[in-house]
């Protein structure tokens, strides 16, 4: 089993309105990651991920495209403290 880690991601582009928080929980579910995302006020995406560090780089990868509608510009990545957290969520636009 390869180390836990967590990172805070702000996707930038066309990525509300387009399912990209549900498309990501789905995706988080499949690859066993914790954490959350939502809207921000200013027309990003924002998630913490958490998990091990591969199943945390190919969320990481799958936000730098999202789901079909959406249209990334890019993905701010900064690492974070991993705390444990198992589940993921979405959470209200913050």
């Amino acid at each position: 089993m390869s180390e836990r880690v967590a990172r805070r991601l702000r996707v930038h582009g066309r990525v509300q309105g387009v399912w990209y928080r549900e498309s990501m929980r789905q995706e988080a579910e499949r690859l066993g990651i914790g954490g959350w995302v939502r809207n921000r006020l200013d027309g990003t995406v924002e998630a913490l991920v958490e998990g091990d560090a591969l199943a945390v780089q190919r969320i990481t990868d799958w936000a730098r495209h999202g789901p079909r509608d959406a249209e990334v510009r890019g993905v701010d990545v900064a690492e974070e403290s991993a705390t444990g957290v198992a589940h993921f969520e979405k959470r209200p636009t913050g």
